[in-house]
């Protein structure tokens, strides 16, 4: 077993959102930083998110009301230092007398819109649907109102990118098997998934970002910490052909008092999601059963024209959300808040319970200011107004016309798809090419080797599932010959 003779400030265990925020934030104020991930970044919850930044409209009910307030304005940083990954969206909320009263929704829709305090994106208002609305002839008046839809697997690697450009240390698929307090630092052995290799390092200060890990491993590793119980929730989504042509989502009320969003997703589908469900087991190994398939394939034939069966189901993806303990019965009304606990002895560990995509900027913000006495030297709060990697620009359609004008022999759709994953980065991806041939080899679904290569050296891609379903979404577009080269190319690179 080899040992690193560096002393890091903070050793970050897990790769989600959550943990990639707290390594860029920390790194850019100048702490030095380690994260580790024991899969792929965004393998496991943050990957498996409705794909909203949003204030959580339905939280109001809950009286969730400082959540909402910190994630609607984490919704306007968001979209200023993402526009690439980020798009505005229009929700349509078709209304059900019997579930919620006119009113009952016209008032939280007024809270959301004061809460936001309206800076980018348009307020909410009535709607009446007539005969080209994709909802059934029965629905005849609704409501509509913002948020925005995110890449959620992208975004993850975007921060985690942030991070590495602020010195960061990022190891994937590395997954953390021991520590242990000495002297008042952690000694952590690290084993490399790949090859089975350890490695001991040091630091001053653990973060447990683990996701639904997190209670795992501070019984396992970590048991003279205090913690809290963790409740975790299986979150379900299904993905069909599109039910319709219209740019905007729905949001649909059921009546077990749920919500499900039916989403535009990737050009030819709809995302319908979530359930939620409390779970047991190991978190690696969830997945959706058959009576959640058909709970969302009903909740969305109640409501459209279009029906739809679990046969229609092209692909689908669960996972696990890691709440703070509730006796709540309702596993959909536990709170999405977060809480970050601190203890300082044997050694100093982080604990981060609960959060969601919308709000990890602000969580990570919140870590360091606990943290902060333990690093005096530490610079000041710096990530609000810093693009994320890709997205130092202004207009989507602007950088669109310019890549057209610099490159016009590269296939529309395929700027198209580059400009909303790489931002103004897409120039790196052709920088030097003349013409199409320069891309290398057509994998399909518009994906050639210089974005593969450029994924596995700068985006910490390594497998096929990374590239079809983490960095892109093209594995809704693969056949099983075409993920068979993607597969060989990979392997080749490797060796």
């Amino acid at each position: 077993m080899s040992e690193n003779s560096t002393i890091h400030d903070l050793l970050v265990i897990g790769g989600g959102i959550n943990g990639c925020g707290i390594a860029a934030d920390a790194a850019g104020r100048g702490l030095d930083v380690l994260l580790c991930e024991m899969g792929d970044l965004a393998s496991a919850t943050s990957s498996a998110s409705t794909k909203l930044i949003h204030g959580g409209l339905r939280y109001l009910e809950q009286y969730e009301f400082r959540l909402v307030r910190e994630a609607l304005a984490e919704r306007e940083v968001l979209l200023h230092n993402a526009p690439h990954i980020i798009t505005p969206m229009r929700f349509q909320l078709p209304h059900r007398p019997h579930l919620r009263p006119r009113w009952m929704i016209r008032a939280g829709l007024f809270m959301y819109d004061y809460l936001s305090q309206r800076v980018t994106l348009p307020g909410s208002r009535s709607v009446k649907f007539g005969t080209d609305s994709p909802l059934l002839s029965e629905f005849k008046h609704g409501f509509e109102y913002s948020d925005a839809w995110v890449d959620d697997a992208r975004l993850v690697v975007l921060v985690a990118m942030q991070a590495r450009e602020h010195s960061a240390q990022i190891q994937v698929r590395t997954r953390c098997v021991e520590a242990f307090a000495e002297d008042g630092l952690w000694r952590v052995t690290l084993q490399d998934q790949r090859t089975g290799s350890c490695n001991q390092v040091r630091s001053r200060v653990l973060v447990n970002a683990s996701g639904p890990w997190v209670g795992e491993l501070s019984a396992d590793m970590l048991p003279q910490i205090p913690r809290h119980d963790v409740r975790l929730v299986k979150g379900c989504h299904i993905i069909v052909p599109k039910l319709h042509d219209k740019p905007e989502a729905f949001l649909l009320q059921n009546s077990d008092g749920r919500v499900v969003f039916v989403i535009p997703y990737q050009q030819d589908f709809s995302l319908i999601g979530t359930t939620e469900e409390d779970f047991h087991g190991d978190p690696s190994s969830v997945k959706i059963s058959e009576w959640e398939i058909e709970y969302l394939v009903n909740i969305v034939n109640e409501c459209f024209k279009t029906r739809i069966a679990a046969v229609d189901v092209v692909h689908h993806f669960a996972g696990v959300r890691p709440l703070l303990g509730s006796d709540e019965a309702n596993a959909s009304k536990v709170s999405r808040d977060y809480t970050l606990e601190l203890a300082v002895e044997p050694a100093p560990v982080l604990t981060v319970y609960g959060g969601k995509i919308t709000t990890y900027r602000c969580l990570a913000e919140n870590a360091l200011a606990k943290l902060q006495p333990l690093f005096p030297q530490m610079r000041g709060a710096w990530t609000e107004l810093a693009p994320l990697p890709g997205g130092e620009f202004n207009s989507r359609p602007a950088l669109l016309k310019e890549f057209e004008k610099s490159w016009p022999w590269v296939p529309e759709s395929l700027l198209q798809r580059w400009a909303a994953s790489y931002g103004v980065r897409t120039r790196r991806l052709l920088e030097g090419c003349s013409g199409v041939s320069a891309l290398g080899q057509n994998f399909g679904g518009g994906l050639y080797a210089r974005e593969v290569d450029y994924l596995c050296d700068q985006e910490w891609a390594e497998s096929l599932e990374d590239i079809l379903w983490r960095r892109t979404k093209l594995g809704l577009r693969f056949s099983a010959a075409q993920c068979e080269a993607l597969s060989i190319y990979l392997v080749a690179r490797r060796t």
